[in-house]
């Protein structure tokens, strides 16, 4: 069993994982040799605080180890993919990969013979989705029949929260004025729009009225949020996208909570004065990050 879109798994399966990593918070001392003497390869293509740190911490605490395999110094530049992967998946328990193109991620899980993760590639984030799923039930109680509004661009972000919140009955609007070709699944879409959970407007005013969360994401992928290349496409974005800041503005009319899965940039999609208010959830949607690490671990590894 692999964890590498969200489309491959089932609600109750989310769900399990959901309601033990709340268990795993709660009680983590029950859980310190869970995966005595277990490993856990690493592979880093993209930069990462949250993935690497929560995954790593999650392997120590739950009695095992992790290995951290930076891409660039491995010979995965070098070989193909999937015979890298033969060699590393007889070596270790588990494999969690953060890689550029979802394309090679699907090459490492079909040559693994142990369980892959998917880090967050161009398509997909699904860890991060999962530590959304269980923030929001920790914040409200519940899932089902809660209102999210995702305000920004259409990316692996948004893609998999529309599949994690239509599986576990999460009401979903997606205010996107900007869609990243290169994210695109519209597989996706299709069956979010069967399920009546799922729809889209650009009015992000009326959106958010009624919303129990109100979440965004980077407008610039942070690999080129910096980079001078980029610098024409970065303006041009943010000109697009500024009227659909979360701000005191867009969000006084409503209660609703806010999410942000980071790292942030201020005084671009969101503003600093949301993430320090009281309805900012931001900083224990982050933490949650490790409880859900170790939630998927001992899903994957004790399957």
């Amino acid at each position: 069993m692999h964890l590498i879109t969200l489309k491959e798994w089932s609600p109750a399966e989310i769900e399990e994982v959901i309601d033990n990593s709340v268990e795993i918070k709660r009680s983590p001392n029950q859980f310190k040799t869970a995966l005595e003497e277990k490993s856990l390869a690493m592979i880093f293509q993209k930069t990462s605080t949250r993935t690497r740190v929560s995954f790593e911490v999650a392997m120590t605490q739950l009695g095992g180890h992790a290995l951290y395999l930076d891409w660039r110094t491995t010979n995965f530049t070098l070989g193909d993919v999937k015979d890298e992967t033969r060699y590393l998946s007889r070596n270790v328990d588990c494999i969690m990969a953060r890689l550029m193109r979802s394309s090679d991620l699907s090459a490492v899980a079909a040559a693994s013979q142990v369980p892959v993760i998917n880090g967050c590639d161009e398509k997909y984030h699904p860890c991060q989705a999962i530590a959304d799923l269980m923030t929001i039930k920790e914040q409200i109680g519940k899932l089902k029949g809660v209102k999210l509004v995702y305000i920004g661009v259409h990316n692996n972000v948004c893609n998999s929260l529309i599949v994690g919140c239509t599986k576990t009955g999460v009401k979903l609007t997606a205010v996107t004025p900007f869609k990243n070709e290169q994210s695109l699944d519209e597989e996706i879409i299709e069956a979010a729009e069967k399920t009546g959970l799922y729809k889209t407007t650009l009015d992000a005013k009326n959106a958010v009225k009624d919303a129990d969360v109100v979440y965004t994401d980077t407008w610039i992928d942070m690999e080129f949020f910096l980079e001078p290349k980029f610098k024409e496409e970065k303006e041009r974005r943010t000109e697009l996208m500024l009227p659909y800041q979360i701000n005191e503005e867009l969000l006084k009319h409503t209660d609703a909570l806010v999410m942000h899965d980071m790292p942030m940039h201020r005084g671009y999609e969101i503003s600093g004065e949301i993430v320090e208010s009281q309805r900012s959830i931001i900083y224990e949607q982050s933490e949650n990050r490790l409880y859900t690490a170790k939630g998927i671990l001992l899903k994957l590894l004790r399957t």
